[in-house]
């Protein structure tokens, strides 16, 4: 469905990643630079004062920008002006995370209208792991 025929309140589909595995953190963590051990070692992160591994919440807030493009797919020229995450809570290796999210906000411009998505991500037992606000732009056609 177009994200453009979207009316305030409107529920947004889900999205749902399968559980996530230590070789999925391993290649995030690699693709994005990080090789600090604190970020894949759950016994190096303890010894920081950590409770778990950073590379999990990383994956959690990436997977909110994943969700967004997905809302845009069937809207050509639909573009994400603004995406703002934010980590909640630690997600661990064997947890399914499903994004959710709805239309809060449109506003019609003379070219494009600009849709305003609150969205979060939660684990299999309905916990909130990571939240997110994005503004996407739709033009018109």
């Amino acid at each position: 469905m177009s994200i453009l025929n979207s009316t305030v309140d409107q529920s947004l589909s889900p999205l749902v990643k399968a559980p996530i595995e230590r070789e999925q953190l391993r290649r995030y963590a690699a693709a994005s630079g990080d090789h600090n051990p604190i970020h894949l070692d759950d016994a190096a992160a303890r010894r920081v004062g950590l409770n778990g591994v950073i590379a999990h919440g990383m994956l959690s807030m990436a997977f909110l920008g994943q969700f967004v493009n997905q809302q845009i797919a069937d809207d050509p020229g639909a573009r994400v002006g603004r995406l703002k995450v934010r980590y909640i809570a630690m997600v661990y290796p064997g947890d399914t995370l499903t994004c959710l999210g709805k239309v809060t906000a449109r506003a019609e411009g003379e070219t494009e209208t600009a849709i305003t998505l609150e969205c979060w991500a939660q684990n299999q037992r309905g916990e909130k792991v990571a939240t997110g606000e994005a503004t996407v732009h739709v033009p018109h056609r």
